[in-house]
């Protein structure tokens, strides 16, 4: 397939810049996978779609202040680096501006407690840097570094939680699992409350997720690794789920790829098995789900990694067709918009 196929119109008024006051008051487009009906709904009405046999599964991920600004100890000049994953121990690959400048050796300073020296450099163009900290690393960022928001956000965020999930817990990604943000600690009780167990996993989201496929033909596109990790208990509950006969709703595309990276094969079912590492997994039309029900998901950026999950789980004419809708009323896209539920 071809990336222009995953191309659509989007006016720019209608990429959201701040949050709603209250995060499920935004809008969800309603339809079934390779599916023709729409409905236009709140957020707050998914607990209508879940069932008590079902599962709803949550990457508790937490967006680190992965951006620092400092300087270069032989010039002065400034320089802001943005953490993309670490590699162990101090290591980190990062994205530096001013790019041409950050050449092998240079040492940065960002004040008193924290340091680094670039160590490499990557087919991408991201380097490697080794830090060097007095105290506690994390601690050190939350006191220096800044919460990284996607390009298209120009406006700044007076509250930074809203950002995180409500159910953010394990720090680690430098952009948020936007698909959580819509979701309340009452909305989440009250979903429990139906019978609906809340089942959690993470993967630290990368920028590369986000970024539009350069590649006219798909299938050459190759994914940025992002870390993942799902416990034993979680996977228990995801697989006593397909055992009963409920469905395994996906909140995000990001446990969508943790899930399918987890899922074997055991007869003529599958199953999800516990265990962490890094996936790159990249799903594309043609792709066979072979865990995941449901997805709860927003609306994704043109050309996008993201755009083609989503038209793999649904069928691409219906998610063109729910894309054309959503423009059409007027629907807010992206990282602070509406949502979509896919059945």
């Amino acid at each position: 397939m071809k990336v222009s196929e995953f191309d659509f119109h989007l006016p720019e008024e209608l990429i959201a810049q701040t949050p709603l006051p209250q995060r499920d008051a935004s809008r969800l487009l309603v339809t079934e996978r390779f599916g023709t009906e729409l409905q236009d709904r709140q957020f707050r009405d998914i607990v209508e779609y879940l069932d008590a046999d079902d599962v709803l599964v949550i990457n508790q991920t937490r967006v680190i202040p992965a951006r620092l600004f400092g300087v270069r100890a032989d010039t002065g000049g400034p320089v802001e680096i943005l953490l993309l994953r670490p590699y162990g121990g101090a290591r980190w690959e990062v994205l530096v501006k001013p790019g041409k400048r950050a050449r092998v050796g240079i040492w940065i300073e960002f004040g008193p407690k924290l340091a680094c020296t670039v160590m490499d450099v990557t087919e991408i163009g991201s380097r490697l840097v080794d830090f060097e900290f007095n105290g506690n690393f994390n601690e050190i960022l939350e006191e220096l570094g800044e919460t990284p928001l996607p390009p298209y956000i120009h406006e700044k965020l007076d509250d930074g939680e809203r950002y995180q999930t409500v159910y953010s817990k394990e720090a680690g990604s430098v952009a948020a699992p936007t698909a959580g943000l819509h979701f309340t600690s009452e909305l989440l009780n009250e979903i429990e409350e139906r019978g609906t167990q809340i089942v959690p996993l993470t993967l630290h989201v990368g920028l590369g997720t986000f970024r539009p496929v350069q590649v006219e033909d798909i299938e050459e596109h190759r994914m940025h690794a992002e870390f993942f990790e799902l416990s034993a208990e979680s996977a228990e509950a995801i697989n006593a789920c397909k055992r009963r006969g409920g469905r395994v709703w996906a909140v995000g595309t990001t446990t969508v790829r943790t899930l399918e990276t987890q899922a074997r094969q055991q007869g003529s079912e599958y199953v999800v098995v516990p265990g962490s590492g890094w996936t790159d997994i990249f799903i594309y039309p043609g792709y066979e789900f072979k865990i995941v029900d449901a997805l709860i998901t927003n609306f994704h950026l043109p050309k996008s990694s993201l755009l083609m999950l989503v038209s793999a789980f649904a069928g691409l004419d219906t998610i063109k067709r729910a894309y054309a809708h959503a423009v059409e009323n007027r629907y807010r896209f992206f990282s602070f918009g509406d949502a979509m539920l896919l059945l």
